[in-house]
């Protein structure tokens, strides 16, 4: 089993290329499905969620090549509607293929997704409006089996609440349904948009209509497109808090800067100073942080998978901070670690009371979950000798060369087996 050593404490300097977005890249990588056509992706991550994603097209019969940095998909002989177990548990964008295999051959088996322990992530959200679009479905041992053996047909549909996955899933399905189809309540990640861009580019007839209203008028044919994905914000939002924490100076690259707004505002307010460029942030971490209340929330409010990073920081804040998490029900896995290392944060239901002024202290830790076990490393970077984070394996899921690039801008850290 891999870890990584981690040996604090210097600051980081220089400058980190962001990578492609794993979130947005997984409903695209769906959304593939639709046409039999081929499909160039420039810009996916190399992270094991779009590797399995990659494996879970090929065995639904996708053929993938790869070709510098372009990732080559062609689907005219893709025909099976068997998504299994094997390649869903280990991620929960494995759902998502449900949507374009209904939309595409009228049926599918999929199995119920996976990936971090953070809460109970339920699909009945997708399946609903599924069956509003004219979906059957049953759960059977642990599997969606789904037909629509009329094709889908469009209708008016309301989320009863946000949800990113189900937003996507049925963006996906409906481009097939016959007539319109109007959602409202959805999520509006950019993760969301990029996803709408790229079936437009495709062919299909989606617009915005209000800020939480999508209008879809179905399509019967799509075309072949060369598209690239957009940067990924969870980790420009982790390398910009491992700037303020260990009171760095980096630059962000390869990322649009509207989109962090929030998490610029949060940073800038608890006391970092950033510049930003074009296509660039560079931020300057300050000795004295500032305490602050932070609610997660969807987008445009401040990340759930920003959450554990930004408490790693506020536990070196001048007073006692406060985060109320209201996405996840399960997703303060990282505090008994942070806790082991010296800070004090007491948990009450789905708030988090963060003492200030800690100084961490090294330790072998466990990571829970893909966003814990970042907010370990960076906890790590600022403890003085030397840690020791197991099973980052979580980490290899959404986090591309983390190690490489850390160690360009002055971290002392390793992978060993």
């Amino acid at each position: 089993m891999q870890k990584l050593e981690v040996f604090g404490a210097n600051k980081l300097r220089g400058q980190i290329k962001i990578s492609g977005s794993k979130n947005a890249s997984l409903p695209i990588l769906a959304a593939t499905l639709l046409t039999n056509k081929k499909i160039i992706l420039k810009n996916l991550p190399k992270v094991r969620d779009i590797e399995t994603m990659l494996s879970l097209l090929q065995s639904l019969g996708s053929e993938i090549k790869f070709d510098k940095n372009r990732t080559i998909i062609n689907n005219f002989q893709q025909n099976k509607k068997f998504a299994s177990y094997n390649l869903v548990k280990t991620m929960r964008a494995g759902i998502l293929v449900l949507g374009p295999l209904l939309a595409k051959h009228k049926s599918a088996k999929v199995s119920l997704p996976g990936g971090c322990a953070i809460g109970t992530r339920p699909v009945d959200i997708h399946l609903k409006a599924l069956s509003k679009l004219g979906v059957k479905y049953k759960i059977d041992q642990g599997y969606v089996i789904a037909s629509a053996p009329k094709g889908l047909k469009g209708n008016k549909i309301k989320f009863p609440k946000i949800s990113v996955g189900a937003t996507e899933n049925l963006i996906i399905a409906a481009n097939f349904a016959r007539g319109i189809t109007i959602l409202s309540n959805c999520a509006i990640e950019p993760e969301i948009k990029d996803l709408v861009n790229f079936l437009n580019e495709m062919g299909c007839n989606i617009k915005w209509i209000s800020k939480r209203k999508i209008k879809i008028v179905g399509v019967s044919e799509i075309r072949e497109i060369s598209y690239k994905v957009m940067f990924d914000r969870i980790e420009a939002g982790t390398y910009l808090i491992a700037a303020a924490v260990t009171e760095g100076n980096l630059k962000i690259s390869n990322i649009i800067p509207e989109i962090l707004k929030t998490e610029i505002d949060v940073l800038k307010r608890l006391g970092s100073k950033i510049i930003i460029k074009k296509k660039e942030l560079q931020i300057i971490g300050n000795k004295k942080i500032k305490s602050t209340k932070i609610k997660t929330s969807p987008y445009p409010g401040f990340p759930t998978d920003l959450q554990a990073q930004i408490m790693v920081l506020l536990c070196k804040a001048n007073k006692s901070s406060v985060i109320k998490e209201d996405i996840f029900e399960n997703r303060f896995m990282h505090v008994a670690e942070l806790n082991r290392m010296g800070a004090k944060i007491l948990i009450t239901g789905n708030k988090a009371v963060i003492q200030g002024n800690i100084n961490f202290a090294p330790a072998e830790l466990m990571a829970t979950d893909l966003r814990a076990s970042v907010s370990l490393i960076l906890a790590a970077l600022t403890a003085k000798g030397k840690s020791v984070i197991n099973r980052i394996y979580h980490l290899d899921r959404g986090y591309e060369n983390i190690e490489k690039k850390l160690k360009k801008v002055g971290a002392k850290i390793r992978r060993i087996n």
